[in-house]
Parts: structure tokens; sequence; C-alpha cells
């Protein structure tokens, strides 16, 4: 271990320029592109949103051209022209945009729920409210104001952020106008008593034969720190977060029923709840938040989409929507994977940023135990119905312009079992192209004896190490990489997504792309392929071959990508030679229409029973925007495999979903999924059963005031079937919730 540490430490010593180098010691970085920051104008006017620039405050704004064609066109001028208007006052931050087009009649807006119109037109605002060059927040409307936001960095992980704000738009004779109020207590920034610089960009969506996306700036595409070529913005002088206390009550109530037994019962109460519950959020400083929850609302309304799980190795993740988890959650981001907290009764959160440092710390009592058993080359997925305690401590520290090294740390801990987890990670861009990411990670787990018993693992407390590094260079044209990955057998990490242990994985790749304008028949083009060598830490083969990938972009937002492997894989004591072509396709053959088509054609390994064969997997998916008011979606998926001429087995599985939008605020929605599994029982082990079916159904009405401010209603229910048994509903639900978000 302190060897590994010390070549770590000689290796970025040696690759990091004295200016990064320098910066590890604790001085700041001046964050300084160049650039000279443009005055945004304090204003103090009463304003309504509603898409009408009317306000004096409108007058008085700082307007910036969004002129600067980025993608397909590189830094040419746009087709269109757009205005972006900013100002603030002591509680919001202002925004608003005249987007011009000169036919009206093509724009692309639709009634949808918030963080649905991105198929849209939009436009978008994007801050880094710390300028610190490595995160942010991005606040985007269609032109019926219809919101999606997004953090990144140590704010938050993509899409799922979710914040309340205030916006409203409208389409004109000329084009569109959107208006946005951002309130200071929905965001975090820097603690000062004078002026602020933030960085800034903007970025209008235009879809017409192709998707135009238009920039505040142009954009160097050879740096790969977005936020590092910002503009910038001055001013935000004493502005507050105010109280920012948010108190997110919830009550739920869920009337279940199953058939008892299955398939010839009645159908009985089996599980009636009404749980009270609420989230808080209180803004100690502008950067600095503390969140907490009491039997929080962690319900789901969405559909979990079936998927298809035969003959796959590996767990299957699914995307975190939980509130809690999502507040500040970009710091908690590496080797952290939040939905193995399955069902806690209470938790508390502290995260912020302070100058070049970033923190969090969690902490839940989750009352299910979840665990993924790794394995060398599968995985197995436990329950243990028992609580334990899951605490992680994160701390990021910023060096030179967009580096940063963090210190992390994963614990759980229950009755007579843990798991420790401790990482040293850096992540270094030596020049605007290059960069180098290197891990040192061990941990220390003691298994309950039921997963001792199940899965055969040890009893004693085992201990493992984990070690990375990447070395790239990654330009507009020309990338090259090379990764290592060394796990050792007693390594786990059960509050990360991870499911392998004591390998050694080595790859080398290139790929190039060229890009052209939109009045080609392309607009992009990328060609590339690697070379894996995986192995066991004792040398044992596991896989070996290339990987290829070629993908092209033209009218019609035309998208087609193909991949390929050819190889070697080992599987229980045997080789085999393997090879896989991957297909997708994807286009809008009019503007409410948007086909995809994926795919794959493999002779792969039957890992249950240890022999070749030959697999397919088409997968179509469709869907149709009929008016402002409708939106539907067809997706099926179709995977057969072969042994020896022979049929193993065939899965289907079809997702319908229907949605009318009756407002921004209201809509219900139909989904319906079957699934099919059809396995030849003579190719398997006596007593598996040869057909399998589930048809699932919900029906939902949504209001939706605010992410926080909600009342759902709604009816789900599950049909199932196996071999002699035909398809029989085995439970239904009824659900209500309702929540509201109290700010003060």
């Amino acid at each position: 271990m302190k060897t590994m540490t010390f070549l770590l430490v000689i290796a970025v010593a040696a690759v990091v320029p004295a200016d990064v180098a320098l910066a590890l010691d604790g001085s700041e970085s001046p964050q300084s592109n160049g650039k000279t920051p443009h005055r945004i104008p304090r204003v103090a006017c009463d304003i309504r949103v509603d898409g009408v620039l009317d306000e004096s405050i409108w007058k008085d704004a700082l307007v910036m051209g969004v002129n600067n064609e980025v993608r397909p066109g590189d830094n040419v001028p746009a087709p269109v022209e757009t205005d972006m208007l900013l100002a603030y006052d002591d509680e919001c931050f202002y925004i608003a945009f005249r987007a011009y087009d000169p036919d009206p009649s093509q724009i692309r807006a639709r009634l949808c729920d918030r963080d649905r119109m991105w198929d849209d037109e939009w436009v978008v605002i994007g801050i880094d409210t710390y300028n610190d060059q490595r995160g942010g927040f991005e606040f985007a409307c269609n032109p019926f104001g219809i919101q999606g936001d997004t953090a990144s960095g140590v704010h938050g992980n993509g899409n799922s952020w979710d914040a309340i704000w205030d916006s409203a738009g409208r389409i004109t004779e000329w084009g569109y106008v959107v208006e946005m109020a951002i309130p200071f207590s929905s965001l975090r920034f820097q603690r000062t008593e004078g002026d602020q610089v933030w960085g800034v960009d903007a970025v209008r969506s235009y879809p017409r034969d192709v998707r135009h996306h238009i920039s505040l700036y142009e954009r160097d595409r050879d740096n790969n720190c977005y936020y590092c070529q910002m503009e910038k913005l001055v001013g935000f002088a004493g502005v507050s977060p105010g109280n920012s206390i948010e108190i997110d009550p919830t009550i739920s109530a869920i009337a279940s029923q199953e058939r008892d037994p299955f398939p010839a019962g009645d159908f009985a109460g089996a599980d009636d709840e009404y749980d009270v519950g609420a989230t808080a959020r209180w803004g100690v400083t502008p950067n600095v938040t503390v969140s907490g929850a009491l039997n929080p609302d962690f319900s789901q309304v969405e559909a979990d989409a079936f998927q298809l799980d035969v003959n796959r190795r590996y767990a299957i993740s699914y995307e975190e929507k939980r509130p809690f988890f999502l507040e500040g959650g970009g710091i908690f981001g590496s080797y952290f994977y939040s939905r193995s907290i399955a069902d806690p009764a209470w938790g508390v959160k502290l995260n912020g940023k302070e100058g070049p440092s970033a923190f969090g710390f969690l902490v839940a009592r989750d009352e299910l135990t979840n665990v993924i058993v790794p394995g060398t080359q599968q995985a197995w997925l436990a329950s243990l119905d028992m609580e334990s305690t899951a605490s992680v401590a994160r701390y990021r520290h910023d060096v030179g312009d967009n580096s940063v090294v963090e210190l992390a740390y994963n614990g759980r801990e229950g009755d007579g079992f843990h798991n420790r987890f401790g990482a040293l990670r850096g992540d270094f861009w030596l020049t605007d192209s290059v960069n180098f990411d290197g891990a040192i990670i061990t941990s220390r787990t003691k298994y309950h004896r039921d997963i001792v018993e199940a899965f055969g693992q040890p009893a004693d407390e085992i201990e493992g190490e984990y070690y990375h590094a990447s070395l790239g260079r990654y330009t507009s044209g020309l990338d090259v990489y090379a990764n290592y990955t060394d796990c050792s057998d007693g390594f786990r990490d059960e509050l990360g997504f991870f499911q392998q242990k004591d390998f050694r994985h080595t790859e080398v790749g290139a790929g190039h792309t060229w890009q052209t304008d939109a009045s080609s028949w392309w607009t992009m083009l990328n060609f590339g392929g690697c070379y894996t060598v995986e192995e066991t830490r004792d040398g044992e083969p596991l896989t070996k071959g290339a990987n290829f990938w070629a993908n092209y972009a033209g009218p019609k937002e035309l998208e087609v990508d193909l991949t390929g492997w050819t190889g070697t894989t080992n599987w229980a004591g045997e080789e085999f030679r393997t090879w896989e072509v991957g297909y997708g396709a994807a286009m809008w053959p009019t503007g409410d229409l948007f086909t995809r088509l994926n795919g794959e054609f493999a002779e792969s390994v039957d890992y249950g029973n240890v022999r070749l064969g030959t697999k397919l997997r088409v997968s179509p998916y469709f869907m149709w925007k009929i008016g402002r008011h409708i939106s539907t979606a067809f997706d099926h998926n179709y995977e057969r495999f072969d042994v020896d001429g022979k049929r193993l087995y065939t899965a289907h599985i079809s997702y319908l979903r229907a949605i009318y939008q009756f407002s921004p605020r209201a809509f219900v929605r139909a989904i319906v999924q079957y699934r099919n599994d059809n396995l030849n029982p003579a190719l398997y082990p006596d007593g598996f059963p040869s057909e399998a079916e589930r048809f699932a159904s919900q029906l939902l009405f949504s209001y939706k005031i605010n992410p926080q401010t909600v009342f759902f209603l709604g009816y789900s229910d599950l049909h199932e079937g196996v071999d002699e048994i035909a398809l029989t509903q085995s439970e239904r639900t009824f659900f209500a919730k309702l929540g509201y978000a109290l700010t003060l």
C-alpha cells in the first residue's frame, strides 16, 4: 500500500505542471480566463413572471447576444438571433430570452412535465456561482416556459436535481420569449461582502433539419474545461439566500392487495400504509447546507421499466430520484450509489464549499440492508431484513484551474457486520486537453452470517485494495487514452455499485472526430477502437480482445452508431472465442415523430450452462407527440439465444406509455408493460420454468406546482403467469401522495 501511494505521488509530481503543483499547498488559482466581466445591474421593481417583458427592469437589464453556433457548425454565425437579458434584486436572479424566428409556425414546443422538454426547442442559462470552473447550475425553458434544471460538480448529478423557481414563456409573431426568476435561496454561491464574479453561458437549441446549438461565446474544442471558457458576470454584492429554510412535509397512503394463495386464492389486504414524514433543508450560509429527514418520503411514482436480465452476470442500476439524496449530491458522486440505502428511517446531511475546499457528510439509518456480493465474473444481490447505519464523507480540494484532489469514506455498520471504505483520488488536467486520473482505495469488511452461509463468503474480517490510473489526451480531432485498474479479492464497497473483485484491467484506445456545418450530408463522423486485457490477480485470463466504434450524425437529427468486439472470454475455467456487433440509429423524421432502433448480434457465452451460443437482440422505439397536449411512446425489446442450432430462450419486453398534459402543472399518464420469457427446459437444469409472463399497468394523475408541492393519485397492478398457470392478476395497489414545500 505504501509503495503504491509513493508511486502515485511520484507520477503526479512528474507530470503536473509547476503552477498546478504549487496549488497543492492550498494556494488558490485566480480563476481568470482573460475575459472582461460584464456588470449585471441591481434593480428595484416588482416583476410578474408571465412571459411579457413590460416591466422597467428589462429596460435596464444587461443584454448579451447569443449568436454563435457551436454545433454542428464550429463557431459560425447562428441562423437566428437571440438576446439574453440579465438583472437581479435582493431576492432573485432575473433572466429573459428573446428568441427570434423567421417562421414561428415551425417552433417545436409542447406542454409537458418539468424536465421533459429537452426534445423541444429550448433556451438555457448556465452559471458557475463559485467561479471555480468545476461545476454549476443550469436553468432551461421551452417556448411555453416548461422548466428543466440540472446541477453539476459539487452541486448535483445532472437532470435529477430540482430547484424551486418561476418561469413563463409565450410564442409571438416574431419568435418566442422566456422569462425566469431564480431565488437566491435556490442557489449556492460564494460568501463575500463585496462583488462576486460568476461564470455564465447561454445556449439556444434550434431544431429544424438539424438541431443547431447556439452559444453565448465561441468554444475552443481543444479545451476540455467547459466552465473555464464561460463569460464572466460581476455584481451580486450583498445578495443572500435569506433564511433559506425549506420544510417539505408529505402524507402518503398506499392500499395494496395480493392474491393468496396464488393463483387460485382471493385478494386479501397485504399492506395498508399511511405515512407522515418530512424533509428539511437549511442554508446555514450561502455556501453551506444542512438537510435532514424523518420518516422521509422516498415513494416512487415512476413505473420502473422491466429490463432484460436473462443470462446477465451483474445487477442492474436505477436512477436516483429521491429528493434527500439529490440536494448537493455531486459531492458524494464518486464511489457512492445512493440507492444502496434502500429504506431509511431518518437521514442527516451536511454539504458546502468554502474557497477551494468542498465537503459533504451523510448519515442514514436504513431499515433494509441491500448487499451486492461481488465476484470475479458475476455478482449477486441479497437483502437483509435488518437495520444498518450508512455513513458517507467527502472532502474535495481544487487544484489549479480545474483539477481536484478528493478524500472519500463510505461506511456501513450493523449487528455483527460492517464495511468500511477509504479512498484518495486525484483528477488532474495537465493541459487543456491532457488528463490524468488516479485513485488508491482500501476496504475492510465483515459479512453478516446470513451472507456468509448463503454466498460462501469469509466469516472473518477481510481486507482489500483497489488501484486505478488513466491518462488521456482529448481534442477536437484525435483522442488517445490508456487506463489500468487493479482490484484485490478482498475489496468491497457496499455503498457503491461495486460488482467485481480480483481482477486486473488494462486498456488502450484512440479515436478521431470530424465535424462540419449543417449544409452537408453529415455533420459529425467519429471512428475509434481500443484493446483490452483483463485477468485475475493470479494471472488467469478473463477477457482479451479489441473493440471498435463508428458514429455518424446528419440531417433530420439522424444519428447512427456501430460498435464491435472480437476476442476471447474465459468462463468457469473454459476459454471461448466471442464476438459482437452492435448497432443503433435514431432520427426525427418529422418534428412530432422520433424513431430509434438498437440491437446486437453476437456469439457469446451461455453463463448458466458454460457453453457458446448465438445471441440476437432487436429494440425498436417510437415516440409520437400529438399536438400540444398528447405524448405517446412504444418500446420493445426482443432477445433470443441459440445453442447448437436449438433455441435456448426467447425474451420479449413491451412498454407503452400515453400522457395527456392538461397544463404545465397537471397531467394524466397510463403505462402498460408486458414481459415474456420462453425457455427451453431441455437445455436448462431440471425444474427450471419453461415460460414466465408478467403484465403490469399504472394509471397516474399528477398535479405539481413545484418539485416538492405535489399531489399524486394512482393505481397499479401486476399479472403473472408461469408454465401451466395462465396470466393472472397477482397484486393491485391504490396510492395517493400530498407534498408541500414550505419556504421560510
